[in-house]
């Protein structure tokens, strides 16, 4: 009973955190590794677990989504996709061990990029004439990474959209989702075809993360952004050093 508490906990957090800025992989793939799932499924069943959240999300932004045209969403959805089922692939490939090795790096690397997101957005929309607009290459790395990990995806989705010039926040929330949402179905297929996910788990994950993400989008709009980063970025610093202690002693 303990276990699903935590399991039901950290996946609505996730729903609401994944809605607001992104992070909720630092609360799901920790309490799944925590409740005995090993790494690599365990970041497989974190993705089947939050990515309803993100459709929860999108809906909640379904009026900015609906101000971008249907042929660019259409444009974005398939590279975002293409991404995604080359991260998926790359995961199936990487046993147990080797992906306890990199958890903690990505970990702490997501949480610094969250961490210093709104500066990195600054720095992106000042050499947005550098970049090609929309360009694919850019969102086919961030896809491929959102399918291989997931951890920080939002803030690197609104980071690329900054340097294609993009300048309304909820709108760019609304389409961070929406790929996000993408991104995580198809490389739940991917998992769920390769047998990786922890259904029982899954499942219930997946419940309270669509509940979290809905709820996300009113406090996107009513809670002071210092106040979302400080917590997530708390987590993500905890939940890192507890990996990087867990890589050291061999636990």
């Amino acid at each position: 009973m303990t276990d699903i508490l935590i399991l039901l906990a950290a996946a609505f957090g996730a729903g609401v955190l994944n809605t607001i800025a992104g992070g909720g992989t630092f609360l799901t793939f920790p309490a799944l590794v925590f409740t005995g799932v090993p790494p690599v499924a365990a970041n497989a069943t974190s993705a089947v677990a939050v990515f309803p959240g993100y459709l929860g999300g999108a809906l909640g932004f379904r009026a900015e989504l609906a101000s971008i045209d249907r042929p660019r969403l259409l444009r974005l959805g398939l590279i975002s996709l293409a991404g995604g089922v080359t991260g998926a692939g790359l995961l199936l490939i990487s046993s147990n061990k080797a992906f306890s090795v990199v958890v903690p790096f990505l970990l702490l690397a997501a949480t610094i990029v969250f961490l210093f997101g709104d500066r990195i957005r600054a720095w992106a929309a000042t050499h947005a004439r550098s970049v090609t607009p929309e360009g694919a290459f850019g969102l086919f790395v961030v896809s491929l990474y959102g399918g291989y990990f997931n951890g920080g995806l939002g803030i690197v989705l609104l980071a690329l959209f900054a340097m294609w010039g993009m300048t309304d926040l909820h709108q760019m929330n609304g389409l961070k989702n929406g790929l996000s949402f993408a991104i995580s179905a198809i490389s739940v297929a991917v998992f769920a075809l390769a047998g990786l996910v922890a259904w029982p788990q899954a499942l219930m994950m997946m419940a309270a993360a669509t509940a979290g993400g809905y709820a996300g989008a009113p406090l996107a709009r009513a809670l002071p952004k210092s106040t979302v980063r400080l917590l997530i970025a708390l987590i993500g610093f905890g939940m890192s050093a507890v990996f990087f202690w867990r890589l050291v002693s061999g636990g």
